[in-house]
C-alpha cells in the first residue's frame, strides 16, 4: 500500500487490528518516506530503523495474540528533548551532541508500554529556545508547505515531521508556545496541556515552571489518542498532578458547541503586528463556530502588555539555573586541553552553547543576581499572578478564550529577526504558560502565499477534553486539517 501515511490514527489502529497491514509494513513505509524526503525537510536528528522494526515486530506479535493495546504498532517521532535510553538525546545543542541517555523519559516509557513504534528523534531550537528551529546545532528544519520558510519552534521538527507525513504522531514541548506556534505554521493540531498533566521527568529542562509536553498531529482526534497514552500522574515528577485522566477519545463529542461561550479578548485583535490575513482567517473560524451554535463574548484581558516582559524575565532566569549543570565535567561537550577548572567551564559553555542560549543565560543570570533579584525576578513573579487572575476572572463569564496562535504565518528562513521581534511573535502564547493553562491550535486556513493559519483556544485548568472536543467538532464541519503540502503527497 502506497498511501498508508494518509490514514488517520483511528484508521491505522483499525487496519492493524484487522490485519490489513502489519506494523512492520507501516513502519517500513514511514522509514522509506524518511529516506526519500527528509533530506529536503531536515526534520530528523536521529532515525532509528533497526529499533523501529524490532518494536514493530514485537507489536505484530501482540496484535496476532490479541493482547495489543489501542495504539500498538502505530509509529511516532519524539522531540529530541525527551531522553531515550540508548539513543542520542541532544536538545538540538552541540553541548549534548555526544549524550546517550541511560533511561527513558516518562513520556517515552509510556509510549513504549502502549506499543507505539519510535521512528526517531526530531529537530528543535537549541534547548527549546526559539520560535523558528533555526537555532539548532543541526541546522534549520524546513516548513513542508514552503521549504524556504521556517516550521516554527521550538518543536519545529515535530511539526514538520507530521506535516510532511514522515510520522503520523509526534511529541512536542511547550514553554511559551512551542507546540501551538509550530502547529499553526505547519497546519496541524497541537495541544499544550495544563501544567502538571503530562510528566516532565526525562524532559530536558528549559524553564521548569513553564515547560509542558503534549501531542502534535493532524487532527484533534489523533491528538486525543496520544494524550490518552502520555497524560497522567508520575511519582518521578514533583510537579505532576495526581488527578484522574479523562478518556480524551471517548470525550471527543462530549462538549456541546451549541451554547458554548467563546471569549474574544479585544486587546488580542488590536495587537500591533497582527497580520490582516491571519486576523481574517481566525475571524472566519470563529464565525463558523458561531454558526455551529457558539456565542462570541467580548472580554477584557488587561494584562496583555505584561506578557512578553514577564515571560522574558522568568524563563531566562529558570534557564540560567537549569543550564548551569552543563559545565564540561559530568557529561556533554568538554573543551580540549583546559588550563584550569575555570577555563574548562568557560570554554566548554562558550563553545557548545549557541547565541540564543547564551543570550538567555546572561539575561537570566542578571535578573537573579544580587541587587536585581527583587527588582526584576520577584516583581515578574508578582505580575505572573496578576496574569493568572486576569484569566480566571475572564473564565467566570466564558467557557474558552479564542485568539490567533501567532500574529503572522511562517517566517522566511534567514529572515534574521531581532530577538525583540522574535519574542513579540509569541505574544498570544506566552500567557498560557505563565498561568499554567491548557490551550490548543487548530488549522483554520491559509494566507495568499498558501501558508497555514492557526486558531488558538485557551481553556480553564484541566479542560483538555473540552478543547479537543471543540476542535474535533469544528474539524467535522471543515476540512483544513485534511489539507496536505505537496511534499507530503509524494509516494516513497
Amino acid at each position: 500500500m502506497t498511501d498508508l501515511h494518509r490514514l488517520s490514527i483511528r484508521e491505522m489502529t483499525e487496519g492493524l487490528k484487522s490485519a490489513q497491514f502489519s506494523s512492520r509494513e507501516l513502519t517500513q513505509h514511514y522509514l522509506d518516506r524518511i529516506a526519500k524526503i527528509d533530506d529536503r525537510v531536515k526534520s530528523y536528528v536521529t532515525v532509528t530503523p533497526e529499533q523501529a522494526l524490532a518494536q514493530a515486530d514485537a507489536a505484530d506479535n501482540l496484535l496476532k495474540s490479541g493482547t495489543a493495546g489501542v495504539l500498538t504498532g502505530v509509529p511516532l517521532a519524539h522531540k529530541d528533548i525527551f531522553c531515550t535510553q540508548g539513543i542520542k538525546t541532544t536538545a538540538g545543542s552541540k553541548m549534548l551532541d555526544n549524550f546517550i541517555s541511560p533511561y527513558d523519559a516518562t513520556v517515552v516509557a509510556k509510549a513504549k508500554a502502549a506499543g507505539l513504534v519510535t521512528l526517531g528523534k526530531v529537530n528543535m531550537d537549541e534547548f527549546a529556545m526559539g520560535s523558528t528551529s533555526e537555532s539548532s546545532f543541526y541546522g534549520a528544519t524546513k516548513n513542508p508547505w514552503n521549504l524556504e520558510h521556517v516550521p516554527g519552534g521550538s518543536s519545529g521538527g515535530s511539526a514538520a515531521v507530521v506535516a510532511a507525513d514522515l510520522a503520523p504522531l509526534a511529541t512536542g514541548t511547550d514553554t511559551g508556545g512551542s507546540i501551538r506556534q509550530p502547529a499553526s505554521f505547519c497546519g496541524l493540531t497541537g495541544l499544550k496541556p495544563t501544567y502538571g498533566r503530562v510528566s516532565r521527568f526525562g524532559m530536558i529542562a528549559f524553564a521548569s515552571s513553564l515547560d509542558q509536553g503534549g501531542p502534535m498531529a493532524r487532527s484533534a482526534e489523533d491528538c486525543a489518542f496520544l494524550m490518552n497514552t502520555i497524560a497522567g500522574h508520575d511519582l518521578k515528577d514533583s510537579t505532576s498532578i495526581n488527578k484522574e485522566v479523562d478518556d480524551y477519545v471517548a470525550n471527543l463529542n462530549a462538549t456541546a458547541v451549541k451554547g458554548l461561550r467563546i471569549g474574544i479578548p479585544k486587546q488580542y485583535f488590536n495587537v500591533q503586528g497582527l497580520d490582516a490575513e491571519v486576523k481574517a482567517r481566525v475571524e472566519e473560524s470563529l464565525k463558523k463556530l458561531q454558526d455551529m451554535g457558539a456565542t462570541l463574548v467580548e472580554i477584557d484581558l488587561n494584562m496583555t502588555e505584561a506578557y512578553v516582559p514577564t515571560y522574558y524575565l522568568i524563563a531566562p532566569a529558570e534557564a540560567s539555573s537549569n543550564l548551569s549543570r552543563y559545565d564540561g565535567v559530568r557529561y556533554g561537550y568538554r573543551c580540549e586541553n583546559p588550563t584550569d577548572i575555570l577555563d574548562l567551564y568557560k570554554r566548554s559553555r562558550s563553545e557548545a552553547f549557541g547565541a540564543e542560549v547564551q543570550r538567555r543565560i546572561l539575561i537570566g543570570t542578571y535578573a537573579l543576581s544580587a541587587g536585581y533579584y527583587d527588582a526584576y525576578y520577584v516583581k515578574a513573579q508578582k505580575v505572573r499572578r496578576l496574569i493568572q487572575q486576569d484569566f480566571l476572572k475572564a473564565f467566570e463569564n466564558v467557557d474558552v478564550i479564542a485568539a490567533p496562535s501567532a500574529p503572522t504565518t511562517a517566517y522566511k528562513i534567514g529572515a534574521n529577526l531581532s530577538p525583540t521581534e522574535m519574542y513579540l511573535g509569541d505574544i498570544y502564547t506566552l500567557a498560557v504558560n505563565l498561568a499554567g493553562l491548557p490551550a490548543i491550535n487548530a488549522p483554520v486556513g491559509f494566507d495568499t502565499n498558501n501558508l497555514p493559519v492557526g486558531l488558538q483556544l485557551i481553556g480553564n485548568y484541566w479542560s483538555e477534553s473540552q478543547l479537543l472536543s471543540i476542535v474535533h467538532q469544528y474539524q467535522q464541519n471543515t476540512d483544513w486539517h485534511t489539507k496536505r503540502a505537496a511534499i507530503a503527497e509524494e509516494n516513497a
